[in-house]
């Protein structure tokens, strides 16, 4: 991804200097530090000079270059602003990263929460709650039931520990096998976006980069059919993917954008308010530009209180915790202590 970023940065650089597209390859393959991508530029030069065109060139390559940014090329030879294309190519290629990155932070901050709330059980029930068991063993008195709950729990835990590591690692490939499907990567994209907190921040982050790209390809001349399908497979979301081919579908059973974003049932009154105004006075797609910076806004926001949304469950989930241990823990010396003054 950020070997295209730069190719496109630095082509329409080179293009805009007036320096002819074979050379500016050839510049760019010597100058490369990836060796896999010298030999894609090698390859376009060689199929440049055989005379195709370089969104065939590209298309060559589909694991570098996505039917998208294929699509966009495509445009801009067409229309003589190759160039242009280029430089829109490298915004919105930095926004997509950007946009990669927030969701990448709304899921890190949970899921390191949750890891270490799973090593700290281990280490209690592995360690602490054993060593207290043996104090209790020379007690020879009844234990209280939360106490017998908590010993018989690190009991089992510690004689099955490995089995319990074990199925914990098998139930990770699994579940990497389960989303390398399409059915269970659908399933998953689905379930991701009703995670309390990190969800909502998802589907925005999701959402902003599609307003972006329909933009972009919309202001670049290519058509709305054509734009929402090469648009639905830049989204990373299967799920929404899904639903901006209905609302590609509707459009081409006749429907206004409008009318097929209702249908699609992921946009806010808000959002089908801003397409309902774009598509009446013909500005679509400076409408969607401006879905995209909101949603934008809104992630940024999102991920600045993330923590603050988070600490009050974080701080009921390890209240509940200590107090289990404690009353599990502390109720026999207490017993104890009470039967021991009374003698």
């Amino acid at each position: 991804h950020v070997d295209i970023l730069l190719f496109s940065r630095q082509i329409y650089t080179l293009m805009k200097a007036g320096v002819p597209i074979m050379r500016a390859l050839a510049g760019l393959q010597e100058s490369s530090a990836n060796p896999a991508m010298k030999n894609v530029l090698q390859d376009i030069r060689e199929s440049l000079d055989s005379g195709r065109e370089l969104s065939v060139s590209l298309a060559r390559h589909p694991r570098v270059f996505v039917p998208f940014y294929l699509s966009m090329v495509r445009v801009g030879e067409l229309t003589g602003r190759l160039e242009e294309i280029f430089l829109r190519l490298f915004d919105h290629m930095e926004f997509e990263r950007f946009m990669r990155e927030q969701v990448k932070s709304a899921l890190r901050y949970p899921s390191f929460v949750i890891a270490a709330m799973v090593a700290a059980m281990f280490v209690v029930n592995i360690w602490v709650i054993p060593a207290f068991a043996q104090v209790y063993k020379g007690f020879n008195a009844e234990l209280p039931l939360m106490t017998k709950i908590l010993i018989g729990f690190s009991d089992f835990m510690v004689a099955w520990w490995h089995l319990i590591l074990g199925a914990m690692a098998a139930a990770g490939i699994a579940f990497k096998s389960w989303i390398g499907t399409r059915a269970g990567r659908y399933r998953w994209d689905k379930i991701k976006l009703r995670i309390p907190i990190a969800g909502k921040i998802v589907r925005k982050a999701t959402l902003a980069r599609f307003a972006r790209s329909f933009a972009l390809a919309s202001r670049s001349g290519v058509p709305i059919i054509q734009a929402l399908t090469t648009v639905a497979q830049t989204v990373d979301n299967d799920f929404l993917a899904e639903k901006i081919e209905n609302m590609r579908d509707g459009v081409e059973r006749g429907e206004s954008v409008l009318r097929a974003a209702i249908g699609a049932g992921v946009f806010t009154p808000v959002v089908l308010q801003m397409i309902a105004v774009g598509e009446e006075s013909g500005s679509l797609d400076e409408m969607m530009q401006e879905i995209a910076d909101m949603y934008q806004n809104e992630v940024e926001y999102e991920l600045k209180t993330l923590s603050q949304q988070i600490e009050p469950i974080l701080i009921v989930f390890l209240g509940i915790m200590v107090l289990i241990l404690a009353l599990g823990i502390f109720l026999p010396i207490w017993d104890l202590g009470k039967a021991a003054m009374k003698k």
